[in-house]
């Protein structure tokens, strides 16, 4: 039988921040005890040291010792205020100025921001009557929800999950609906979508990222920071805040802070930032 106790939560805390910069507070110990012996039957492992040399030795073994410490709460068109912004300032300004356009979604985890974006965006494309080439690249550390955003299936409560009034008027254009019974709605996302979202593995707290300064239009970085100490927030957001242009939007999660970089953006309210400078 897998014995895991305090002293062995403490080691796996220290080695899943080592790899992945994740703060796991210890109140979270119950729901990742589970998860944890779950892997180490799957393994054939019995004790935590055994488990710990595994996870140094072998990248899959490592890989899935991470994705049992990643939290995956999302929904489409969470803080819809952002999407509405996205809709009603953000793109027509771009579909002005530019000829392409770029958006990071910096924590993909299911998909369902990447696509809630990728659906406002084509929504303005047919009301503004644009073709502006949009691209958006969604990342997550966790390759089992990268595999999920990816094949672009999903099932949703309407009652619980409200989408704004023009998204659920344009389903039918986003979605195939498979199936709609029993008050959930059993929905695949059409190519239109898909062509248009690139998801990518990377690790935020990793000290570089593979992408260039300023080179992107908009930044999505909500509920990600919470799971990082504050010195580990504010490095990340310094890395983030590089890749945007200068005069670009950055969405931040309801709970989360800009810190010090605030001061370089204009404020738009509901965690909406402008790049200045």
């Amino acid at each position: 039988m897998i014995h895991l106790d305090n002293k062995h939560f403490k080691l796996l805390q220290d080695k899943i921040y080592e790899l992945s910069g994740i703060h796991i507070v210890d109140s979270k110990f119950a729901m990742i005890k589970n998860r944890v012996v779950k892997l180490m039957k799957d393994i054939h492992c019995d004790d935590v040291g055994g488990l710990l040399v595994m996870v140094d030795r072998d990248k899959k073994i490592a890989q899935d010792f991470i994705n049992v410490f990643t939290t995956n709460k999302t929904d489409f068109f969470r803080e819809s205020f952002h999407f509405d912004d996205l809709l009603d300032r953000v793109l027509p300004q771009l579909f002005k100025t530019q000829s392409r356009i770029k958006i990071y979604c910096c924590a993909s985890s299911t998909g369902q921001e990447p696509y809630s974006i990728a659906s406002t965006v084509a929504y303005a494309k047919k009301i503004y009557n644009a073709s502006t080439q949009v691209e958006i690249i969604a990342t997550d550390i966790d390759t089992q929800v990268l595999s999920i955003a990816k094949e672009g299936k999903y099932t949703i409560n309407p009652l619980l999950e409200k989408w704004p009034k023009w998204a659920e008027s344009e389903t039918s254009e986003f979605f195939d609906v498979v199936d709609e019974s029993n008050k959930v709605r059993h929905l695949s996302v059409k190519p239109k979508l898909k062509n248009m979202v690139s998801f990518r593995q990377l690790n935020l707290f990793n000290k570089k990222y593979p992408f260039n300064n300023e080179e992107f239009d908009v930044v999505f970085c909500r509920n990600i920071l919470i799971y990082f100490t504050k010195p580990d927030q504010e490095a990340i957001l310094q890395r983030l805040f590089a890749l945007l242009r200068v005069g670009g939007t950055f969405y931040l999660g309801h709970s989360e802070s800009l810190y010090d970089l605030a001061d370089q953006t204009e404020k738009l309210g509901h965690k909406i930032f402008i790049r200045q400078r």
